[in-house]
């Protein structure tokens, strides 16, 4: 919808802001001019006011209205983006006395979750999330229709009839989106079960968006997944696995960024890109160390959190960008249990990763088992799988040409192959009787 940043078309912005209580939210505009930014338009004026209620017919109150009107033909913008919900008919009237586009928060959302979209489910989920919101405006095509028909006497009809042929299509289309997202979420569910019935523990990454998830997840996996200083550069859940000491693959997932005042329709629209995150083993939230708005983001994360209840799995706090702050360098901070509560990384500068594998590690490792085991010449898979798992601790041979091995392993893993060979407990048998 908008034009990029590097197109000459690129899109002219007048945002609008209203401050509905005494108290000033500098912090949430400050966040619009970001998602304005990360929309790829140009910020060419910044409009706000003060009122004790929204008005009802242009939201910010007819004198303002008619302010941003001048400000639009002055400055030769394409485009009015308002910091708010807006009624369809709020949208219809500020856009008539601006005469150009009219887009509110939602909308803004859905236009950066749409370029941002990579996957197949992210981009059904955007399309979802664009005709709900479109299904509640579409009296505004009406009224284009009118006006371009002059609103002649026995044109009226088909200009109502194709308004509810639009709306019939829009629920029509609707109802295939959900149908194929469904169809999505069950597949995403298998693969899910098979994760877990293979005992894979899955980590999540959540945050604040901008936080430098995507950074951090490349230094991860050194993944190359897109990562630009712009909100929401993720959207669909990309997944990698990553192998963990004492803990054996583990899968990562890099989920969308959290945004203060996610609209309502929104959280449940990308439900299903965040349920990755209400499956997960471990969250890490990622949290720029450098904002000093820091604390806010993290009750934000944790409201969204709780929303799509994901707030009673363990997570690990990961404040990044620590190379910005001048008294701080990495390391990891342990609860009373001795447990790490959170780890102090650099993502872009590369430091701190070992760190954080290390808290991953501790987190994640299950009890492990060490056993001795006698493995004759023919037991080459057993001795093959040892390896493939790195829990080899010491080996040797016999004057017989026996292998004795001791292992230190997962204990679920070592069930696994306890059920898999049933010829181990024979050779840890061997091995005590030597």
């Amino acid at each position: 919808m908008f034009g990029s940043s590097h197109s000459s078309s690129q899109d002219k912005a007048i945002l609008v802001h209203l401050y509905l209580s005494q108290v000033k939210d500098i912090d949430n505009l400050i966040e619009f001019q970001t998602l304005a930014e990360s929309a790829g338009v140009e910020v060419v004026s910044v409009l706000t006011t003060s009122r004790s209620a929204p008005h009802i017919k242009y939201y910010v109150g007819q004198g303002k209205a008619q302010e941003i009107a001048d400000a639009v033909e002055e400055l030769g913008a394409t485009v009015v983006l308002v910091n708010h919900q807006l009624s369809p008919a709020q949208a219809r009237n500020l856009q008539s006395i601006c005469n150009c586009r009219v887009v509110d928060r939602t909308g803004l959302i859905l236009d950066i979750f749409a370029q941002r979209a990579r996957s197949h489910e992210g981009k059904l989920q955007v399309e979802l999330a664009q005709l709900r919101h479109l299904s509640t405006r579409l009296v505004r095509r009406l009224g284009n229709q009118d006006q371009q028909k002059g609103g002649a006497v026995g044109l009226r009809g088909p200009g109502e009839t194709q308004l509810e042929t639009d709306r019939r299509l829009i629920k029509v289309r609707i109802q295939q989106l959900q149908n194929r997202l469904e169809k999505v979420n069950k597949q995403r569910n298998q693969n899910r079960k098979t994760r877990q019935k293979a005992d894979i523990p899955t980590v999540s990454l959540v945050g604040y968006t901008n936080a430098g998830k995507s950074t951090l997840f490349n230094a991860i996996t050194n993944a190359g997944v897109y990562a630009a200083d712009q909100l929401f550069a993720t959207l669909d859940p990309t997944l990698r696995r990553i192998e963990v000491q004492d803990v054996g693959t583990t899968i990562l997932a890099d989920t969308v960024g959290f945004i203060r005042f996610l609209p309502h329709d929104l959280v449940s629209a990308f439900k299903s890109t965040l349920q990755e995150t209400t499956d997960a083993t471990l969250l890490l939230h990622i949290i720029d160390a450098a904002d000093e708005r820091k604390n806010e983001n993290i009750d934000a994360v944790n409201q969204v959190l709780s929303e799509i209840g994901a707030l009673e799995i363990p997570t690990l706090l990961v404040f990044n960008k620590v190379d910005q702050l001048e008294d701080i360098s990495p390391h990891i901070e342990y609860s009373d249990e001795n447990k790490p509560v959170a780890v102090y990384v650099s993502a872009q500068a590369n430091q701190g990763i070992d760190l954080l594998f290390e808290a991953m590690r501790l987190l994640l490792k299950n009890e492990l088992i060490t056993e001795t085991l006698l493995l004759p010449p023919t037991a080459g898979h057993i001795y093959t799988q040892f390896r493939l798992h790195n829990c080899i601790q010491q080996e040797s041979f016999n004057e017989f040409g026996d292998r004795v091995v001791t292992v230190k392993v997962d204990k679920i893993q070592w069930q696994k192959w306890l059920k898999q060979f049933n010829e181990l407990n024979d050779y840890i048998e061997f091995a005590r009787w030597g």
